[in-house]
């Protein structure tokens, strides 16, 4: 069953590009000088905490990818495990400790163009149907992108510890 309220393709897009403007806002802000520094999530890095979230959001786009291209769901990259998000968490960052900052942030970036030719990829109803992704919890797609919770956990369990970071340093 689709919702016939859910917001239109464009919309999706729209809320993407709001998004990617906002990250890259956001990485002017920091700068480059200070991506190295510790502190913005404790004893983590900007590019510690960049390299996390796009880690969390490559799992996205790659279960969205499959869908898209109506294969199974792939699993995910880390070793099966891994069962905990903290354990999930180390091991991202041991994967990326090591990168360069422009690679992390390359990727970072990169994110946005892939969830927004997804989106471009999948079919209108797929955008409001609720049950098309049950790793979304209920939620249709184009709401979860377009209200935000596609970018939650960023929003919700970082951005207002990198915001303290960066007004202390201010």
């Amino acid at each position: 069953m689709t919702d016939d309220n859910a917001p239109s393709k464009g919309e999706a897009l729209a809320a993407i590009e709001r998004e990617r403007e906002a990250w890259e806002a956001l990485l002017a802000e920091v700068g480059e000088a200070r991506m190295l520094e510790p502190g913005a999530m404790g004893d983590w890095t900007f590019k510690d905490l960049i390299a996390h979230i796009t880690g969390w959001r490559a799992r996205s786009l790659r279960r969205l990818e499959a869908a898209a291209n109506g294969q199974p769901e792939p699993k995910p990259a880390w070793p099966a495990t891994l069962t905990t998000d903290d354990e999930v968490n180390d091991w991202i960052y041991e994967q990326n400790r090591e990168r360069l900052l422009g690679e992390v942030v390359s990727e970072s970036r990169e994110s946005f163009a892939r969830l927004a030719e997804i989106v471009q990829m999948l079919p209108d109803e797929a955008l409001s149907d609720p049950d098309r992704f049950p790793w979304l919890e209920g939620q249709a797609l184009g709401p979860a992108i377009v209200e935000g919770a596609f970018f939650g956990h960023w929003h919700e369990e970082h951005e207002s510890d990198v915001r303290r970071w960066l007004n202390e340093a201010a």
